[in-house]
């Protein structure tokens, strides 16, 4: 059976979200461009052999619709004979992009793709793409859940009630991500993934002073008074201090058969292992990286002690800690070079930024098999795991 391995993988550095963020002047066609682009050169390539492109994107609206992925194709010089298509699975939708991109390649669909993906937040704020007044989610849902589904920071907060994560240990695993971010950066441990743009150098959110005093003086984000009545074990603990930014910023990764890398003389960073999606409870929603952790180490024939690293989307500092309590994992494997609180969170960009994150950082660290995993809105969540050779 043929395999699937990344020979190569940048993304930009990580701006805010904000219109003042570092990255707010770059349309996100030319995020995306960027990283494409670097990924070719860096890659030595021939970008007539791509087979395809598969790019996540969350808000597909304005600058972002319309199939960002070929455009970005085109403007970073793609060949007009190589195809491109833009995913949707919520903040895993580059993820998705390398399952899909890994599992043509395995089929022998593709010998040659990209995954990456791509989320200007400054440009194209979150649920942009739902104009006001509109009922995305249709009758039916309101049938199955006739109290209402609750939007993501009211599940951060029913996740930290259910498992008594406290408001001390979600700020602690805050600054702590900070920190492995600020320490990775200072030793140049980010140096082969990023791809510098427009004198942008790095990720804008890394706060190496942030401490827990600092955050507890932080108010809740997401407290409301209907949702207090509803659900009266929220202690609504979670702030923008332990919750992931908005974020600007774009990743790509580079996949291609074994056999094929060979024949071009690259040498791999990782191979695609297993892999896994899962569907879980859509008002806890973000809970489906614990299933998902489960039953790719299953996929795989791994326990989880088999595993050196570990990439868990840091969307909020609850989720993690809930999953660790879950899963028992040791969080001093898990996002070693920090997480999206510190770096950043640019939704459709993450998935394919923890891939590049977690394949630079097993060869740093010489480890065998990196376990990664995202939660996504409506109760999704993808996991894969790679393996050094």
């Amino acid at each position: 059976m043929r395999d699937a391995v990344v020979v190569e993988a940048v993304r930009t550095p990580i701006g805010k979200g904000k219109p003042h963020g570092a990255l707010a002047h770059v349309h996100p066609v030319e995020l995306l461009a960027h990283t494409l682009r670097t990924l070719v050169e860096r890659s030595g390539v021939d970008p007539e052999l791509i087979d395809d492109v598969i790019g996540g994107t969350v808000d597909q609206v304005g600058e972002q619709a319309m199939n960002t992925t070929r455009y970005a194709a085109l403007s970073a010089g793609l060949p007009e004979s190589v195809p491109a298509t833009t995913v949707d699975r919520q903040c895993g939708s580059s993820q998705q992009a390398v399952h899909f991109a890994a599992q043509g390649v395995i089929s022998g669909a593709y010998d040659i793709a990209v995954a990456c993906g791509v989320e200007s937040m400054s440009r194209v704020p979150m649920w942009s793409n739902v104009p006001e007044g509109k009922d995305p989610f249709g009758p039916g849902i309101a049938a199955r859940h006739p109290e209402g589904l609750v939007p993501q920071g009211i599940s951060a907060e029913l996740i930290a009630a259910k498992w008594s994560i406290t408001r001390e240990q979600m700020d602690a695993f805050a600054v702590s991500s900070h920190r492995r971010a600020a320490a990775a950066w200072d030793a140049g441990l980010f140096d082969a993934e990023v791809a510098p743009l427009e004198g942008v150098t790095r990720d804008e959110c890394v706060r190496p002073d942030t401490d827990a005093e600092v955050l507890a003086g932080l108010r809740p984000a997401y407290h409301d008074p209907g949702f207090a009545e509803r659900f009266p074990q929220i202690e609504w603990n979670v702030t923008a201090g332990n919750a992931s930014p908005v974020n600007d910023g774009a990743s790509a990764v580079l996949v291609m058969a074994g056999e094929t890398a060979a024949r071009l003389g690259l040498r791999p960073l990782a191979r695609l292992h297993s892999f896994a999606v899962t569907g879980s409870d859509p008002l806890l929603m973000l809970t489906g990286v614990v299933p998902a952790t489960e039953k790719v180490l299953r996929r795989a024939g791994l326990a989880l002690d088999d595993i050196d690293l570990f990439e868990v989307n840091e969307a909020f500092s609850s989720v993690v800690l809930a999953w660790q309590q879950e899963t028992g994992a040791d969080l001093d494997k898990v996002n070693v070079h920090g997480g999206a609180i510190a770096l950043g969170h640019p939704l459709g960009a993450s998935g394919t930024r923890l891939t590049t994150t977690l394949v630079h950082a097993m060869q740093e660290r010489g480890a065998r098999y990196a376990l990664q995993t995202m939660c996504e809105a409506g109760g999704l969540a993808n996991a894969v795991i790679l393996e050094r050779i």
